[in-house]
């Protein structure tokens, strides 16, 4: 695809109207019919569009796609495109079916509503054939709108189904060629994409856990989740109202310190949080920006198998594009309104109270502000000394001092550089930061990451 010729999204709907070998309906549910209507205004739509629908009634949608499911899900988005395309081939298969590749286009979106009250995401998903009679192939996203106007998730949801048909026809080569395809004239700023369920022989050489990741490091999404029983779910749907316990880390060989953290951590949770919530679920998250100097950015391939690796000690990963622990407690504030607890390791901490935060005019102020005014808790752990001596010497904090107890160092006992050490006994008087103690799980093998 690199060396081809981008073409426009009026392009591409008129070249699949034109193609008489492509044939197949479109159902859409929220945000318009702007997929159906690109196919329709461009010309020659009846060369490809055997049917559009819209069931906006809840009551039309259940008598269509059957009742039992939330109206913008992965399994209301299921119904329909097993509907329409059986529909689809008993209509058609006998007429056409020697000669056409069907599609079935499918989509149930929330868009913004009048009082923005909303969560602006959907569901959307196309099966096609690749050759006519021959089997079908399934792709399901799941997306987020960000655009600030029901008007413009309209269009750009009309922009993302356009792409997707004509990928699913032209980039099936790859995943990277997919993607890059179908997310031609939009942006982070406009959709995000952060679930996608394949099946079917255009994807068979296609790793799934390893395509997850790449939604982050190929800039398709803010991040995705690793669920702690290996599978692959919408963040969205993993987070919504959970108690969480997120536990910041790097690609180091995996202990089962790093599960204990979480654990404990978990157990610290108020018992009326947990009440109020769907529960507490422990996380461990991970960024697509190295933190160390000099560190490469980790490949999608990495970030599968690190979670993999993860997910042997009970918890899953959330694998973000950021690397700041604000950012990554801002985007999982859009799920949850229960306090965000992190479970770190002092050098975490110390990492996060340098003064590098150039891209804020608010410089360090800014970054801690930006933090704890989400309902953040840092709960942080004690790194023996040989360990901290390490990780200040390549965070380049050697001017921080510390005291030992035990062969450890403990939040409390940080001598942060002047005029940090005045910020950072404040946070931990009024509680921001928790010095824990986790002696009952980590004894005297204490250290963090």
């Amino acid at each position: 695809m690199a060396n081809e010729e981008k073409i426009g999204t009026h392009q591409k709907a008129l070249s699949i109207n034109l193609d008489t070998t492509k044939f197949g309906s479109f159902a859409e549910i929220g945000a318009g019919q702007e997929v159906a209507r690109w196919f329709l205004t461009v010309g020659g739509a009846s060369g490809t569009v055997a049917k559009t629908i819209s069931a906006y009634d809840k009551e039309v949608s259940d008598d269509l796609y059957g009742k039992g499911t939330r109206y913008v899900s992965q399994q209301r988005l299921q119904a329909m495109m097993e509907s329409e395309w059986k529909q689809l081939l008993t209509e058609l298969q006998t007429s056409r079916g020697a000669t056409t590749k069907f599609f079935a286009f499918v989509d149930t979106i929330s868009a913004r509503n009048f009082s923005g009250t909303n969560e602006c995401h959907g569901w959307v998903g196309v099966r096609f054939q690749q050759a006519p009679g021959g089997p079908a192939s399934d792709l399901v996203l799941h997306i987020n709108l960000q655009d600030p106007t029901n008007l413009q998730q309209q269009a750009a949801v009309g922009i993302l189904g356009v792409n997707l048909i004509y990928a699913a026809f032209h980039h099936t080569g790859s995943a990277e060629e997919f993607f890059a395809g179908v997310y031609e004239d939009l942006s982070l700023e406009r959709i995000e994409i952060d679930y996608v369920e394949l099946h079917g022989p255009a994807f068979e050489e296609w790793d799934r856990r390893k395509l997850h990741a790449m939604l982050v490091t190929g800039g398709y999404a803010e991040a995705v989740a690793y669920a702690a029983d290996g599978t692959l779910v919408a963040p969205n749907e993993l987070l919504y109202k959970r108690a969480l316990v997120m536990a910041p880390g790097m690609f180091e060989p995996v202990s089962e310190l790093h599960g204990q953290l979480i654990e404990t951590t978990l157990a610290q949770v108020p018992k009326e949080e947990i009440a109020r919530s769907k529960g507490g679920l422990g996380m461990f998250c991970l960024s697509s920006q190295p933190i160390l100097k000099g560190a490469q950015a980790p490949t999608a391939e990495q970030v599968a198998v690190h979670a993999g690796e993860l997910q042997k000690l009970g918890f899953g990963t959330v694998f973000f594009r950021a690397r700041e622990l604000y950012t990554m407690s801002e985007y999982v504030s859009r799920y949850t309104k229960s306090t965000v607890y992190f479970a770190v390791g002092l050098s975490v901490l110390i990492y996060a109270l340098q003064d590098r935060y150039e891209n804020l005019e608010g410089a360090l102020l800014e970054g801690v502000a930006r933090l704890f005014t989400q309902n953040v808790r840092l709960g942080v752990y004690p790194m023996t000394e040989a360990a901290l001596c390490e990780r200040l010497e390549t965070l380049g904090a050697t001017q921080w001092k510390y005291k030992v107890r035990n062969g450890l160092v403990y939040a409390e006992d940080l001598e942060p550089v002047t005029p940090v050490d005045h910020l950072y006994r404040y946070l931990l008087g009024c509680g921001f930061i928790v010095s824990a103690r986790p002696a009952e799980v980590l004894g005297e093998s204490a250290a963090g990451s």
